[in-house]
């Protein structure tokens, strides 16, 4: 049994700075494969002493606040589909509340939560050792929910943590939907034999970075499906999939490209089978032979680069070029370097596809009309990653039930401007049908506080902290500018959107 030492929490610092089987796949879904494992269990006490001991996790504590109830971690088996309709397995968190006081017993409610982008296929957010690249986001999520009353089920997702899938899904959007529905299916059906706690029915999904778009993929496919959803919270979300893909091509990729293409183009070629013909003509030929599927890889990032399989973070595209409808000063970090990973050809030809086959939500620069158009994917891209990635947006929906958005207008890997094209088209969608516009919340948690009565307080002040900690640390401004929407409350007025009376949940008791 594993239990969270101090030195583990240096995780926290971490996601601070970078704030099969046969058969029919459909018919096995959400089936758990063999009993639950023990993973970690602590009192409230013992969990508290562990944070309290590391200097990182004091944002942690800003907002969360002292752990409530103690934390029992599972880790379960699941079946569910894989990105090209295969049956596969996968693995997740399931993270229950112990402990006497109110908030830990009696009927609990859930959340379902989506972890971030990973490199590491041995990702694993129900282990919480040194050596797992999941701690610090499990033990933040742990401290957040599990030790506040929530029953927790965070799923690993297909090709991680020894799934059988034959690779990572990466933001195609039904697949992880349905992996998300399937563990929590999976985790329900086992509750029984982990605690005496009921599941009071209610359902709350969040998610951060690649997570938020998850999240939000997650919630489109239950409400769809008549299932219930209490509320949702995508943090830091890439939604507008298609506008930050062509904003990458138009002279401002996201910090993190160098990973982000790889693991999309391997997800959506096995999605859609036309994202490319030949893979050279995308990646140079020093990278071509062993880019796709590289990742998640059981080895560092830094192991793959030292071993020429992969580009340094500011190798996107090549030096000098003109990607045409933008300058490469939009792109601050340096992302044009030598030993490139995308060629220029493709970079242009991709630029052209842009200009000859506009989406109009997806202007570059963004303005006014495009954040808030009702048709943000009208339009037929010629290039097939374009294609995939106006197929995987998730400007085609509405939300029916109270949705908080939240991230930040400094963030340099998942642009603000994402955020504010879905709530745009949300908007579009509410009036037209005479929904209330409080249905939905946006933070841009790097905005300053409007003063009394921001239900957001805790929140900015956790954030704060956590710049001000990272601003003195390695990457100086750039790690500030990374501090994403980490620091929510899962509990209390304000923390799934402004319109609380509509959850039925301001306590978890």
């Amino acid at each position: 049994m594993q239990k969270i030492l101090p030195f583990a929490l240096t995780g926290v610092a971490a996601l601070l700075a970078g704030c099969g089987g046969g058969g029919s796949a459909e018919a096995q879904r959400g089936g758990l494969i063999g009993p639950p494992t023990v993973s970690v269990a602590l009192t409230a006490a013992q969990f508290s002493a562990s944070l309290a001991a590391s200097p990182a996790s004091a944002p942690l504590l800003q907002v969360a606040g002292t752990p409530v109830c103690g934390i029992d971690v599972r880790r379960i088996q699941y079946r569910t589909v894989g990105g090209t309709g295969e049956s596969v397995t996968a693995s997740a968190a399931v993270m229950v509340p112990t402990g006497s006081d109110a908030a830990c017993t009696g009927a609990r409610p859930i959340v379902l939560y989506a972890h971030g982008t990973t490199t590491d296929r041995n990702f694993n957010m129900a282990s919480f050792s040194a050596t797992n690249a999941a701690t610090g986001e499990a033990t933040l999520v742990a401290a957040m929910y599990a030790a506040q009353g929530f029953i927790v089920v965070a799923p690993n997702y297909a090709g991680h943590d020894g799934s059988s899938s034959s690779h990572h899904p990466y933001l195609n959007a039904n697949q992880q939907s349905a992996d998300m529905i399937d563990a929590l299916a999976a985790a329900r059906s086992t509750l029984g034999s982990i605690t005496a706690l009921p599941d009071s029915g209610r359902l709350f999904i969040s998610g951060y970075s690649q997570g938020g778009y998850v999240a939000m993929a997650t919630h489109r496919a239950m409400q769809a499906a008549g299932q219930t959803v209490t509320a949702s919270a995508p943090l830091s979300a890439p939604s507008a999939i298609s506008m930050l893909v062509d904003f990458s091509f138009s002279g401002a990729p996201a910090l993190g490209g160098t990973t982000f293409t790889p693991l999309l183009s391997t997800s959506w070629q096995r999605q859609f089978g036309n994202v490319y013909a030949n893979i050279n003509d995308i990646y140079e030929a020093q990278y071509s032979a062993t880019i796709d599927n590289l990742l998640p890889s059981t080895e560092s990032l830094t192991a793959l680069v030292n071993s020429g399989r992969f580009p340094a973070t500011q190798a996107l595209y090549p030096t000098g070029a003109t990607p045409g409808l933008a300058v490469p000063a939009l792109a601050p970090f340096g992302f044009y370097g030598p030993n490139n990973l995308i060629r220029a050809s493709y970079l242009a030809s991709t630029a052209a596809d842009i200009a000859a086959n506009r989406c109009p939500g997806n202007a570059f620069p963004p303005t006014a009309a495009s954040l808030t158009t009702a048709t943000p994917l009208a339009c037929t891209p010629a290039n097939g990653f374009r294609r995939a990635a106006v197929a995987n947006d998730l400007r085609n929906w509405t939300p029916t039930r109270p949705m908080l958005l939240c991230g930040g207008r400094d963030d340099p890997t998942v642009n603000f401007a994402s955020t504010q094209a879905t709530a745009g088209y949300f908007g579009t969608q509410f009036a037209a049908r005479g929904v209330p516009a409080s249905l939905l919340t946006v933070l841009d948690l790097a905005a300053a506080s409007p003063g009394a009565g921001d239900p957001f307080a805790a929140a900015r002040a956790g954030f704060a902290q956590a710049v001000a900690a990272t601003a003195a640390g390695p990457g100086g401004a750039a790690a500030v500018l990374q501090c994403r929407c980490a620091w929510l409350l899962s509990r209390g007025a304000g923390n799934w959107g402004v319109n609380t009376h509509l959850l039925d949940n301001k306590k978890p008791a």
